[in-house]
């Protein structure tokens, strides 16, 4: 299953493809749920707990459709199919603040660099956005080493509260979701274990439409770390949460790729 754009009403047929962090609805409770706690909602997580400096939207006529994580002063990683058919041109990253409408910097893309290897849906969903100027936002960096099963891991992202397909717009704040590491099996959709992440998700709170590139955040020596960036589904199913898995893009494994293309990666 290919996670559909927000931005479907913003750009031509070549759409930024997404899946955005699940977030509270409007009626529901402030406290984020456990990972494995029941709920009777569609939907969880909560609203933002910190300052991400690193976190971005990428926008296409000033609405959001797919995240960002900006890993050095002028550079940003995301998943592939968000640029697929566009032009760096076409989008502007609004960069360190939990509204997507306001705050933070707004920097504009001069390169977008796809990793070779990646075909239309799959493994290898990662791209890299090279901004005009660099900005002054502290970055993050990646983690050493990949998560295993059973890690503890935090989703951020922007996007509609509800599982189905288009059923709801972006939310201006961002949302978080602690949540854990899967066993690879849990992960169905061409999963290939060597270069993604299967990244725990349920009725209770999941990624979902409207935020693909987002991170997977883990912590290391008390701060974060880039793990993951949103690719797909799990599962083959339109409801998000109703396959127990979402497929991340393992950030970790393609260390030397990144390096390669920016110079080198961020050592703090």
């Amino acid at each position: 299953m290919r996670l559909r754009t927000l931005l479907r009403a913003a750009l031509a047929p070549a759409l930024i493809a997404a899946a955005v962090l699940s977030a509270q609805s409007a009626n529901a409770a402030d406290a984020t749920p456990e990972p494995t706690a029941p709920s009777t909602r569609i939907v969880g997580g909560g609203p933002a707990s910190e300052a991400y400096s690193f976190m971005g939207s990428m926008q296409v006529n000033g609405r959001h459709g797919c995240g960002a994580s900006l890993i050095k002063s002028g550079w940003m990683v995301t998943a592939a199919h968000c640029v697929a058919g566009q032009q760096p041109g076409s989008f502007r990253i609004r960069i360190g603040s939990s509204d997507h409408l306001s705050g933070g910097t707004l920097a504009s893309v001069s390169q977008i660099i796809r990793h070779p290897r990646y075909g239309q849906v799959g493994p290898y969903d990662i791209a890299l956005l090279r901004l005009s100027q660099p900005v002054a936002n502290q970055p993050i960096s990646i983690a050493s080493t990949s998560p295993v099963e059973g890690t503890a891991t935090r989703l951020l992202g922007w996007g509609q509260t509800c599982g189905s397909p288009g059923c709801g717009p972006a939310p201006r704040g961002l949302k978080e979701l602690d949540t854990r590491i899967n066993p690879d099996r849990m992960c169905t959709t061409n999963f290939n274990s060597s270069v993604e992440l299967c990244v725990y998700g349920s009725r209770s709170g999941t990624a979902c439409y409207g935020d693909s590139g987002g991170p997977a955040l883990v912590k290391e020596g008390g701060a974060w770390r880039l793990a993951g960036a949103t690719s797909r589904a799990g599962v083959n199913n339109q409801i998000c949460g109703t396959g127990d898995a979402t497929v991340y893009t393992d950030v970790t494994a393609h260390q030397q790729w990144i390096a390669q293309q920016t110079g080198g990666l961020l050592t703090s």
